[in-house]
């Protein structure tokens, strides 16, 4: 599903993100930028261990923050490593927005051109996937709708079930405005 917005195109797929080849790939990290499991995970095995030695070099980041890499053997060029929040957890949605929108920013401070995200906190993290979807895609909504060179926005979704969250998501947001 691809919707246009101003000069962005949101656009919604079903597939693995880490076989993306868009200029970045988002990465659901955790503060210590430790690739463990899930995107991740995936990221580290098909990546190689230069991601995970920018990240050992950069550190960590805040819940909310977010960090850039090269993309090592990725399509992508570059990862960015965004914290969303652990459900349950204070101010749990301005957090996620938070992530959502530096990882934003920070590809537009970068010049890139084209951004995929995954559900951020929706896997081990145990966030609510309708809420993050909401959170998600009116935060990168309101952002191509001001001034940026961000020409495409990808929601990469790993299963059926997260895909139609999204799709539904999307179709509401998009009928509201």
């Amino acid at each position: 599903m691809k919707v246009k917005i101003n000069k962005s195109t949101v656009e919604l797929v079903q597939d693995d993100i880490t076989d993306l080849a868009t200029d970045a790939i988002v990465n659901a990290a955790n503060t210590s930028l430790k690739l463990g499991g899930g995107v991740a995970g995936a990221i580290a095995r098909k990546g190689g261990p230069q991601i995970q030695q920018e990240c050992d070099k950069i550190g960590g980041t805040h819940v909310g923050g977010a960090v850039i890499t090269t993309g090592g053997n990725l399509k992508a060029k570059y990862v960015i490593h965004a914290v969303g929040p652990v459900h349950g957890t204070e101010h749990e949605d301005e957090k996620l927005k938070d992530a959502t929108l530096n990882s934003l920013k920070l590809a537009e401070k970068h010049n890139l051109r084209s951004i995929a995200f995954p559900a951020i906190s929706t896997g081990i993290f145990g966030f609510p996937k309708d809420r993050c979807a909401t959170i998600m895609l009116s935060t990168t909504i309101a952002y191509v709708e001001g001034p940026t060179k961000l020409e495409r926005v990808v929601f990469c979704l790993y299963d059926q079930q997260t895909f139609k969250i999204f799709k539904d998501t999307l179709e509401t947001l998009i009928g509201r405005r």
